[in-house]
C-alpha cells in the first residue's frame, strides 16, 4: 500500500516564485510614500490631514500640490493592495504545499508589529507597519474568525472598558463587531425563507436602511434638529439600503465577494465622511441669535469643546516642532513613545479602511490575475483608464472647496467634504496607478524599463526604514537640522534618495537574495534561517529541534 505523500515544508519564496508585477509595484509604491512622508520630516505630524500648508508661492506651492492631490492617500492605499496581495501568495503556497500557513503567519503579523513599534519610536511617529499589522490581524478574524469566540472576545472588551482608564476597550469591542459583520458577510450563507430568499444580512441591511431613511424623515418633522442630523440619518439609511440591495443580488458569486466586500467597505466609509462634510459646508451652524436658548447654550458648549480641542493641538505641534528641530534624540525618542502609547489603541478604527484594501489585494492574487497579469491587460487598461481621471478628478474638485482646514470652522469650510471626495477618490486612483505600472511593465516600448524598480520594490521593508533613517538623520535637530528646507528642496532630496536606494538594491540583489530587513522578517516568519547568499542552499531551522 502506497504511503500517503508528505505535506512540502512552507519555506520563505525563492525568487523563480516571485511575481514580478508586485515588486515592480512594490517599488513605484516606496517613491510616493517618500514623496508623502518627507513633508512630515519637516512638519508635525499633529498637523497630518489637515491639507497643504498656507502661504505657499511659487515652486512650492506647485510641488505642494501636486503632493498633496496626485500622491497623498493614494500610495499608502496601492501599499494596502500589495500587503493583502502578499497575504494571498502565502496563503496560496501554503495551500498548494499541503501545510497550515496559520503559525507562520501570527509570526509575520507579531514581527511586522515589533518593526512598526520600533520604527515609530525610534525613527518616524508618521509609522505605516504597526497599522498593518493590527489590519492584518483583523483580516484573519474577517476571513477565519468563528462566532463564538468573535463574542466572547467582544464581551471581555466590553467588561474591560468600565476598569478606570480602559476606556479603549471599547474601540475595540466595536472594530470586533465590526470585523464580525464582515466576516459574516463574507462567509454566511444563510438566507431566508421568503421574501425571494435573499441573504439574510443582505434583509438585515435594507431593513435597518429603511428605518433610518424613516428616522430622517421624522426629523425633518422636528425643527430642533440640527441640519446634519436631518441630513446623516437618511444618508446612512441611504447607504445601508443601497449595500443590502447589492448584496441581495450578487451575493451568490463567492469568488468575487472579497473584492466586493472590499470596495464596499472603503467607499461606505468615506461616502459617509463626505456626506457629513456636505451637510456642514452647505448647512453650516446657525448664528446663537436666530436659535433657542436651549440650542444656544448647546453651541457654546460644543465652542467651548472645540476651542480646548485646537489649543491642545497647537501645544501639540509646538512641542514636536520644538523637540524635532532643536531637541536631542533622547527628547525625540521620549516624544515618539508617548505619542504611540496614544495611538495604538486607535489602530482598530483605522484597520476597519485598511482590511478593505487587504480584501481586494487577496482577490487579485487568488482569481490569478497578478500571476498571469500579462493575460489580464484588457482589465488593466479599463482600470487606468477610468481610475486615474475619476480618481484624481475627485480629489482635484475637491480643491477647488478647500485645500487645507481652518480650525475651529466646524466643517463649514468645507475641508471634510474636499478630503472626503478626495479620500473617495483614492480608491480608483490608486488601481489606475497599479494598472499603468503593469501596463508599463508588458509594453513592447522604453516603458518597460519600469521594471527596473523590481530590486527597489524586493527590499521594500529595508528601504522604508532606511528612508526613515536617512530622513531622520537629514532633517531632525538631533541630526544635520534641515528641518523647514522648502517644498522644492525636499522634492530634490527625494529624487536623489530614491536614486540611491534603487541602485544600491541592484547592487545588493546581485549578492545576496534577500534585503537585510526581508531576511530577517522570513527568519522570524518561517522561523528558519534563509541561505542569504546566492548560490547558497538550504536553510537552517532558527531553533535547533531534538533528535
Amino acid at each position: 500500500m502506497d504511503k500517503p505523500p508528505v505535506p512540502a515544508e512552507l519555506t520563505p519564496v525563492t525568487n523563480n516564485e516571485r511575481i514580478q508585477a508586485l515588486d515592480v509595484v512594490r517599488g513605484f509604491a516606496l517613491i510616493g510614500i517618500l514623496m508623502m512622508n518627507v513633508e512630515f520630516f519637516n512638519r508635525a505630524t499633529a498637523q497630518l490631514g489637515s491639507g497643504m500648508q498656507t502661504g505657499l508661492s511659487g515652486a512650492n506651492f506647485v510641488v505642494s500640490y501636486f503632493v498633496q492631490y496626485f500622491v497623498v492617500g493614494k500610495f499608502w492605499t496601492i501599499f494596502s493592495l500589495l500587503f493583502g496581495m502578499g497575504f494571498a501568495v502565502m496563503l496560496t503556497r501554503a495551500e498548494r504545499a499541503g501545510r497550515s500557513f496559520l503559525v507562520p503567519y501570527m509570526r509575520r503579523i507579531a514581527a511586522l508589529a515589533v518593526f512598526g513599534a520600533l520604527h515609530h519610536i525610534f525613527l518616524f511617529s508618521g509609522d505605516i507597519l504597526f497599522s498593518y499589522a493590527v489590519a492584518a490581524t483583523a483580516l484573519l478574524i474577517v476571513l477565519y474568525g468563528r462566532t463564538k469566540w468573535i463574542l466572547l472576545a467582544m464581551a471581555l472588551c466590553i467588561g474591560g472598558g468600565f476598569i478606570p482608564h480602559m476606556n479603549w476597550l471599547f474601540g475595540i469591542a466595536g472594530g470586533l463587531a465590526f470585523f464580525g459583520v464582515a466576516a459574516w458577510w463574507l462567509r454566511g450563507e444563510q438566507r431566508m425563507k421568503r421574501f425571494g430568499r435573499p441573504p439574510v444580512i443582505a434583509f438585515i441591511l435594507m431593513v435597518v436602511g429603511v428605518i433610518g431613511l424613516i428616522g430622517g424623515a421624522v426629523t425633518w418633522a422636528l425643527p430642533a434638529m440640527p441640519p446634519q442630523a436631518r441630513f446623516g440619518l437618511p444618508l446612512l439609511g441611504f447607504a445601508l439600503f443601497t449595500l443590502g440591495y447589492l448584496t441581495k443580488r450578487y451575493h451568490a458569486d463567492k469568488p468575487a465577494r472579497p473584492w466586493r466586500l472590499g470596495v464596499g467597505i472603503y467607499c461606505f466609509s468615506f461616502f459617509m465622511m463626505t456626506g457629513a462634510g456636505a451637510s456642514m459646508y452647505f448647512f453650516p451652524e446657525k448664528p446663537a441669535a436666530v436659535v433657542s436658548k436651549e440650542e444656544a447654550k448647546k453651541q457654546k458648549e460644543q465652542a467651548a469643546e472645540r476651542a480646548k480641542n485646537i489649543k491642545e493641538r497647537e501645544e501639540r505641534i509646538k512641542t514636536e516642532t520644538a523637540v524635532l528641530s532643536k531637541g536631542s534624540y533622547a527628547d525625540a525618542v521620549t516624544l515618539r513613545a508617548k505619542h504611540f502609547i496614544e495611538r495604538a489603541p486607535g489602530e482598530v478604527g483605522f484597520a476597519t479602511i485598511l482590511i478593505g484594501m487587504f480584501l481586494i489585494g487577496t482577490w487579485f492574487v487568488r482569481s490569478g490575475i497578478m500571476e498571469r497579469a500579462q493575460e489580464h491587460l484588457p482589465l488593466f487598461r479599463k482600470l487606468a483608464m477610468f481610475g486615474l481621471p475619476i480618481g484624481i478628478g475627485m480629489g482635484l474638485l475637491g480643491s477647488t472647496i478647500a485645500m487645507h482646514s481652518i480650525p475651529g470652522s466646524r466643517g463649514a469650510d468645507g475641508f471634510q467634504l474636499a478630503s472626503g471626495l478626495q479620500m473617495l477618490g483614492n480608491l480608483p486612483a490608486s488601481l489606475g496607478y497599479v494598472s499603468l505600472v503593469i501596463l508599463m511593465l508588458y509594453s513592447a516600448s522604453p516603458l518597460n524599463k519600469v521594471k527596473v524598480l523590481a530590486p527597489f520594490g524586493r527590499m521594500a521593508l529595508t528601504n522604508y526604514l532606511t528612508q526613515s533613517l536617512v530622513a531622520s538623520t537629514f532633517f531632525f535637530g538631533y541630526g544635520f537640522g534641515n528641518w523647514g528646507i522648502s517644498r522644492a528642496d525636499q522634492m530634490l532630496f527625494v529624487v536623489v534618495l530614491a536614486a540611491v536606494q534603487i541602485v544600491f538594491s541592484h547592487l545588493w540583489l546581485s549578492r545576496f537574495r534577500y534585503g537585510p530587513m526581508e531576511w530577517l522578517w522570513r527568519a522570524v516568519t518561517y522561523w528558519t534561517i534563509p541561505p542569504m547568499r546566492l548560490g547558497a542552499s538550504g536553510a537552517a531551522p532558527a531553533v535547533a529541534t531534538p533528535a
